[in-house]
């Protein structure tokens, strides 16, 4: 990912990040095997702390490597960016911190958003690559209002009940370093290129530790930028991901359904999104979860 992760770093260093001073956190990188090591100069002239690992050989599968990131980290808050393609909004950090503590044992959430106009895995039909997407970047002048990504982009599938019903995932993830402990991360056993639908598991099971309570973020989350991925690409579909879940988990997997509490601000660039979102609750209230 070396075209999108300064991406992701510019939107994880202070400066960029509101309402959080570069002293109070740290940004571990963990490099899962990619064919060409990550630059140090890179990691080098990010402006606040940050550690780097690489783990190589490496598995298809990204398990091992967030796992080891987790294990790594030494505060008490922990987060979870499942790879280094995803854009952070600017207020994802202190958003972050203020949903710990408002419950005691809490499982704070943000939803996950494709850049363009069509869902990554559609992308080629569409036309959108890369060219095109460096092309939206540069005309949002995103680095300096970060919110703005929101008006050019389409909730991800697992997200697509928006903000207040369901997700089936969470691509920005934060739990206090003893709940992390005892999840026990991803489960290494989910194979596929891409981890199937290991983080989906994960976020199952944090969902499912005794006395947790789900904190979704409004208006915060998370952007994907296009890369080829192994299911964004469309390499590896749902159903062989489900299949595995099933033969890992004997059920088929179905979103936690957690009420929720939540904690933001909404930025006007996200009101349309606020007002799909209520929408595709209002028209499915009573549904069975699926």
């Amino acid at each position: 990912m070396a075209r999108e992760l300064p991406r992701t770093l510019r939107s994880l260093a202070p400066g960029y990040q509101r309402g959080i001073d570069a002293d109070d956190y740290e940004i571990i990188v963990v490099d899962n095997g990619s064919p060409e090591p990550l630059d140090p100069a890179l990691l080098d002239a990010f402006p606040g702390t940050l550690r780097s690992v690489r783990v190589d050989p490496a598995p298809p599968t990204p398990a091992r490597a967030a796992n080891l990131g987790i294990e790594m980290a030494s505060a008490e808050l922990v987060g979870l960016l499942i790879d280094g393609a995803r854009i952070a909004s600017p207020g994802l950090l202190a958003a972050a911190q203020l949903g710990c503590r408002v419950a005691e044992r809490p499982v704070v959430a943000t939803l996950g958003w494709h850049l363009g106009s069509t869902r990554h895995m559609d992308a080629a039909g569409a036309g959108y690559d890369q060219a095109t997407e460096d092309r939206l970047l540069e005309q949002l002048d995103w680095e300096r209002d970060g919110y703005r990504l929101f008006s050019s982009s389409i909730l991800a599938a697992s997200s697509a009940r928006g903000w207040f019903a369901p997700m089936g995932e969470s691509n920005g993830l934060f739990m206090p370093a003893s709940m992390w402990q005892e999840l026990g991360g991803l489960d290494e056993k989910f194979a596929l290129p891409g981890g199937g639908l290991s983080n989906h598991d994960m976020f199952h099971r944090a969902c499912g530790l005794v006395g947790a309570e789900l904190v979704v973020l409004l208006g915060e989350g998370t952007f994907h930028q296009i890369h080829g991925g192994a299911a964004t690409s469309g390499r590896i579909g749902w159903k062989e991901m489900h299949d595995e879940y099933v033969a890992l988990r004997g059920r088929a997997y179905v979103p936690p359904q957690n009420e929720r509490l939540y904690v933001g601000k909404v930025p006007d660039a996200a009101l349309e999104q606020v007002e799909q979102s209520a929408r595709w609750a209002i028209d499915h209230r009573g549904a069975e979860p699926a």
